[in-house]
């Protein structure tokens, strides 16, 4: 056997069919077997290998026991001369697997071989190649001097930016998303450290086959994409605290007690700081745009107060105490931010709609507070309204300015309707535009053949030769490329070229029924599946939280009532507690395998098939159920569920 191929897989089925797809289309031709190592995925992974790649060696774990050991599971049982560890969310080129071994065929001394990865956008991954990360190294990385100084022989030996990374280079250190090894180097070494979880054992490796006499080699003449080179949430706490611990022992295993000390020190200190800087961004970010409105509309306050008693009210009569400007209006503002927070006006994509909605219930409740008020808290009802016609004329005003300057359009959120380019050819481009119908609100431009020089017909828009064109005539802003039409070197090729536009590009794999993006891998409804998230956004849990805590309220200050009437009081009453927890639901999924793949919620006492009382219902349908509340929720599905099962709320919650 000449080649293995490794692929450790948790719940990112949709990643790994395209990575399979393309891993036999490199291997024609070549003698080589594939392992796919599932880590108890949820999302119908191992399913989905068995029926659409009977040819996989499939080992399913019934835990997730982490990349070293799932990777050492098949590498046991390997028979290949070399052994590829390759991540499911890649993608390779066509010639991939063929010249690598060719290059380690020729290079006796090679124990690991990297190549060049680029993201889902076509751009160049840094970590393709690196440095062992000693203190000096992991001090440069940690207080960003690498990242100001990436070409420098001294400060930039993290990621080697000072090697050109188009010309084949030996390296200390591979990326564990593409390495081929020599199973004789591996026989030398030993397995990967099971020590390491996530992240790290790669480093460990890479250092263990040179310690072994070997030598580690990018090799860049031949390409993979890595979707999650881009979109890995490097920035969150989780991230920073599994990947430093793994810094730590591989400190302790490879250097001195006092280097390692050093070492654990400055990845310390490196945790808070990052974990500092990664809450306050989040932080930052949550409230840029409450601040903002929060200033400009104070500002146009403070304006209108003063020309609203200099210029309309008589001077005698137009002296507002402190007071007013000090603690009214700031309440006013509080009032006004907070009904547009749970109207949903901050949420993602923004809505003009929503901003109204919110400001018109703030200015409701506002009047009807003063109108409660003491007389001498009364100051004026017209800047309340003046106030409130400019807080929703700032809110839109900044949006829209906001939206020119980062989309350049006027449409406030964004490029919602998409403005989408198939390049492919026949029934297979015919086939994603019908996906595309099904399951988007794009607008389909048009298609461009991939054969160069193809004479344009009836809604093709050019060839491929011409897509820089195409793009800016039409303002294309996302591209997909039919990978049964297109060889995976060409689809990166234009990728590579078109990466400074502001494109998206997506790959769609033959005979899937999912497109993939650079961002899928973090964000499911960038892809063109039924959308199935709708439970899931941030306005519906908000909006579903305080209808359980309405409903729990209500239920508690009528408490004797129900005492009367439910079936099981004492049920009741421990649910009623657990719902004003939070830890609770009153309506949600029925319990059922499905429901693992739908996005999750609480566990709740009623569920949609108890809206049809009477009926018996089988998993069949309680299943098609459960998608539709997913995907379809609104506060009145769960109110009329809680109307109609009303005398159950008392049963245990499932």
């Amino acid at each position: 056997m000449l080649l293995s191929v490794v692929i450790v897989n948790y719940n990112v089925k949709y990643f790994l069919e395209q990575c399979l797809s393309s891993v036999f289309r490199s291997g024609q031709g070549l003698e080589m077997e594939v392992f796919v190592v599932d880590n108890q995925s949820v999302d119908g992974s191992a399913q989905m290998v068995r029926e659409r790649f009977p040819g996989v060696r499939l080992i399913e774990n019934k835990k997730n026991l982490g990349f070293s050991k799932a990777n050492n599971q098949a590498i046991r049982l390997a028979k290949g001369r070399y052994i590829l560890l390759l991540n499911p969310d890649t993608v390779v080129e066509d010639d991939t697997l063929p010249r690598v071994v060719e290059f380690m065929e020729s290079h006796p001394d090679a124990g690991a071989l990297g190549v060049k990865m680029v993201d889902g956008q076509g751009r160049f991954l840094p970590e393709s190649k690196r440095g062992l990360p000693t203190p000096g190294v992991a001090f440069c990385k940690i207080f960003g001097l690498s990242a100001l100084f990436p070409r420098s022989r001294f400060f930039g030996k993290y990621h080697l930016g000072y090697l050109d990374k188009n010309k084949t280079h030996k390296v200390d250190v591979l990326s564990g998303a593409f390495m081929l090894l020599r199973s004789e180097a591996i026989e030398k070494t030993g397995h990967l450290d099971e020590e390491f979880f996530m992240y790290g054992e790669d480093i460990d490796l890479s250092h263990r086959i040179m310690k072994a006499g070997y030598n580690n080699y990018y090799f860049p003449e031949t390409r993979i994409i890595h979707y999650k080179g881009e979109s890995t949430k490097k920035s969150s706490v989780n991230y920073v605290l599994v990947f430093y611990n793994a810094m730590i022992i591989f400190a302790r295993k490879h250097f001195s007690k006092k280097n390692a000390r050093i070492f654990s020190m400055l990845i310390n200190l490196a945790v808070y700081f990052r974990a500092f800087i990664a809450l306050l961004a989040r932080f930052i970010r949550r409230i840029s745009w409450p601040v903002t409105d929060a200033a400009v509309i104070f500002g146009g306050f403070y304006y209108l107060t003063n020309y609203w008693g200099h210029q309309v009210l008589a001077p005698d009569s137009a002296n507002y105490p402190p007071q007013f400007l000090l603690y009214m209006v700031p309440a006013y503002i509080l009032t006004w931010l907070a009904s547009v927070y749970i109207s949903g006006g901050y949420d993602r994509p923004l809505s003009l709609f929503r901003i109204v909605r919110g400001i018109g219930i703030g200015t409701v409740a506002i009047l009807v507070i003063y109108a409660l008020l003491p007389v001498h808290l009364r100051f004026s009802r017209a800047l309340i309204l003046l106030g409130s016609i400019w807080a929703l004329f700032s809110m839109i005003l900044t949006r829209t300015l906001h939206t020119l300057v980062k989309h350049r359009t006027l449409h406030v959120g964004g490029p919602v309707q998409k403005r989408v380019l198939i390049a492919g050819e026949g029934n297979e481009a015919g086939r994603i535009l019908r996906m595309m119908r099904q399951g988007s609100n794009a607008s389909f431009i048009g298609l461009v053949s991939t054969k160069n020089d193809t004479p344009r017909t009836n809604g093709s828009l050019g060839h491929i030769g011409q897509l820089n064109e195409i793009i800016d005539i039409y303002r294309i802003n996302e591209v997909i490329f039919c990978a049964g039409n297109m060889p995976s070197q060409k689809i990166i090729d234009h990728m590579s070229m078109l990466q400074d536009k502001q494109v998206v590009f997506k790959i769609a794999p033959p005979e899937s029924l999912y497109i993939i993006g650079s961002n899928s891998i973090d964000t499911f409804d960038e892809m063109f599946a039924i959308n199935v998230n709708s439970v899931n956004l941030p306005a519906n849990k908000r909006n579903k939280r305080l209808f359980d805590l309405a409903v729990s309220m209500l239920l508690l200050f009528t408490l004797p009532v129900h005492l009367l009437t439910q079936k099981n009081r004492s049920g009741f009453l421990k649910n009623l507690l657990l719902v004003i927890a939070g830890r609770r639901s009153w309506v949600g999924y029925h319990r059922t395998p499905v429901i693992d793949k739908l996005p999750r919620i609480k566990k709740s006492v009623l569920n949609p098939g108890d809206a049809l009382p009477g009926k018996v219902l089988d998993q069949d349908t309680m299943n098609n159920l459960n998608s539709l509340y997913a995907k379809d929720y609104k506060v009145e599905n769960d109110f009329q569920v809680l109307i109609k099962a009303y005398r159950l709320l008392g049963r245990k919650a499932g």
